[in-house]
């Protein structure tokens, strides 16, 4: 359907919003939305866990430095730089689900589309995280603290792996993420107010704009924050690798979320089965691209046999970490597409949330073997330290989007393409 002369569409548009504001039990239903009290007191907990855990940990190597207390510290320092990216990722699949719906001029998801808003919410927990760690602990990157007369990186790679450059990259990419995320959704909010087709239009530059730069710039962040952890090894295919994952845990999230207010009755007669459908369709799809990406880059890496790439699967396949590298397969892909290929799985929104679920541990397993075996490579269970900075990182992920939620109504009530998703089905 064309943007520029959808005249019916646009007033099935209105007519859904002037039932939806002429309701005011609805209106009471979609707006102003509060995490309960119970879950929003545990919420607390948990960051209050997470935050107990840091202090204590950087107390420890500050007051008895010893080899244990700095590797206490590191691993906490590496925890903080897992689960921040992993917010900023579950952030930018948030803003990535806003645009191509924007970009494709997908109706179905209209009625989803507060929920991405609200993982946006995401965008900077996860980068103050980040620039903590970037700027507070750079020596967890070998290749930062390179003693005089030890090999250094010459050429592009010297320059790439510059201190100042790398800073000055992250806080680009930062700018990039912040702008477009802020600039989507506040055209999307401000449509709810005067309806003008104009919002629409913008998001959908601002979305052909954002798809080119996240790609690039994603793309990097993960080869500047993640990769050069081992500054030794490459993988042309790490950035697509990331980006994976990045979209599988969003729509993860996003399932959960939309089940969670359904359930609650929020949105009782706004995401209906077909919804739910569809979205367990791109998980199934999502989650069997993460496995062919992995696929690929283990084939190619274990075939070509070279020992600047095969040491990073070496360390994850040793000792204690082998049953984690098979388990992560199998919690990213084998349990959902199993379970997820009977068309009754993708429509049943309890079973569907226990996969989304698995799915979500399973994108926090695979991020701790990108990273923790760069600081314990002998053991995955050397300290409890990232497991209770997961469980801080849970209730921060609980509180902000809960928050991002009740800062609009809980669906965009005069987006053009509303009745569409409304009365949508397969």
């Amino acid at each position: 359907m064309s943007l520029n002369a959808p005249k019916s569409l646009s007033s099935h548009g209105v007519q859904s919003a002037r039932a939806i504001t002429d309701s005011p039990a609805l209106m009471d239903r979609l707006t102003g939305y509060q995490l309960a009290p119970s879950l929003r007191r545990s919420a607390f907990v948990l960051v209050l866990i997470g935050a107990i855990t840091i202090v204590a940990s950087v107390l420890l190597e500050l007051l008895s430095p010893s080899d244990s207390a700095s590797f206490y510290a590191q691993t906490m320092w590496a925890s903080i730089l897992m689960v921040s990216f992993l917010m900023v990722s579950l952030a930018l699949a948030g803003t990535l689900m806003i645009a191509l719906q924007y970009l494709t001029v997908a109706g179905w998801s209209v009625a989803l589309r507060r929920i991405s808003e609200a993982l946006c919410g995401l965008l900077i927990p996860g980068l103050i995280g980040i620039a903590a760690v970037l700027i507070l602990r750079p020596s967890l990157y070998p290749w930062t603290s390179i003693a005089e007369g030890e090999h250094a990186f010459t050429g592009f790679k010297g320059f790439w792996l510059n201190h100042t450059n790398w800073l000055i990259r992250a806080a680009i990419y930062a700018v990039i993420w912040i702008v477009f995320s802020w600039a989507l959704r506040m055209n999307s909010r401000r449509q709810d107010v005067d309806g003008k087709l104009s919002h629409t239009r913008w998001n959908v530059v601002l979305s052909a704009m954002f798809v080119i730069l996240f790609a690039l710039s994603y793309w990097l962040a993960s080869v500047d924050w993640l990769m050069s952890l081992e500054p030794l090894w490459f993988s042309t295919m790490y950035g697509v690798y990331n980006f994976a994952g990045l979209f599988t845990g969003g729509i993860a999230l996003t399932i959960v979320v939309a089940v969670w207010l359904r359930n609650r009755g929020v949105l009782r007669g706004v995401i209906s089965e077909e919804h739910l459908h569809d979205l367990g369709k791109m998980l199934l799809a999502f989650t069997t691209f993460w496995a062919y990406i992995w696929f690929c880059q283990y084939m190619l890496i274990w075939y070509a046999n070279i020992p600047e790439e095969t040491e990073h699967f070496v360390v994850r396949t040793r000792n204690l970490w082998l049953p984690l590298f098979y388990l992560n397969v199998a919690l990213n892909w084998v349990i959902p597409f199993l379970a997820l290929l009977p068309r009754a799985g993708k429509r049943d929104g309890s079973f569907l949330v226990k996969i989304a679920v698995i799915v979500l541990i399973g994108r926090i397993l695979d991020m701790y073997l990108l990273i923790m075996p760069t600081v314990s490579p002998e053991t995955p269970f050397g300290s409890i330290t990232p497991l209770l900075i997961i469980l801080g990182t849970i209730g921060v992920v609980i509180l902000v989007v809960g928050n991002s939620l009740g800062k609009a109504a809980l669906v965009p009530i005069k987006d053009p393409y509303l009745d569409e998703s409304l009365n949508y089905h397969v």
